[in-house]
């Protein structure tokens, strides 16, 4: 069985992202869907050998780290973004059509600072939601575990802290 961390927007307010990296550690992966606002170095160092993808949001000015990235996952092509530029504010009709067009079966993104976790349409759709400003009802920090077995089946949780 894999585990997943998946995060964003924590906007260089990182307390909480180590929390849940040391709570939920043994880790396969750590994603974060943009938002990290000059702390990936700093991220990278401190989460040690784990491995690590990010890209940049809508408020990284000033790092290297791609919009967008594509990969294979334990069996499953991904597609993360920052989902700015797919009008996740408004709907996920076009997140989910790029993600169709891009032959993938999960797409990730942040952006809202509101959790998603459901399957529509044969695409997996995950935000993590904000583990620094949380824009849902709770108002809740929140992040996202993935559990994917050899079969490539999915299991996914959101959590708060």
């Amino acid at each position: 069985m894999h585990k997943i961390l998946v995060v964003s927007d924590t906007h260089g307010i990182d307390r909480n992202f180590y929390e849940v990296v040391e709570s939920e550690k043994p880790l396969d992966l750590i994603i974060h869907c943009g938002d990290i606002e000059g702390q990936e170095q700093e991220m990278i160092e401190r989460t040690g050998s784990i491995p690590t993808r990010m890209i940049k949001g809508n408020n990284d000015f000033f790092t290297t780290l791609p919009a967008e990235q594509e990969f294979e996952m334990y069996g499953h092509y991904v597609f993360l973004t920052h989902g700015h530029k797919y009008g996740v504010n408004m709907d996920l009709e076009t997140i989910k059509e790029e993600a169709f067009y891009r032959k993938t079966d999960i797409v990730m993104f942040g952006h809202t600072h509101k959790p998603i976790a459901k399957e529509e349409d044969g695409i997996f759709i995950f935000n993590p939601g904000s583990l620094s400003y949380p824009r849902q009802e709770n108002r809740k920090p929140s992040y996202l575990l993935l559990f994917i077995d050899d079969d490539g089946d999915i299991k996914y949780e959101i959590k708060y802290i």
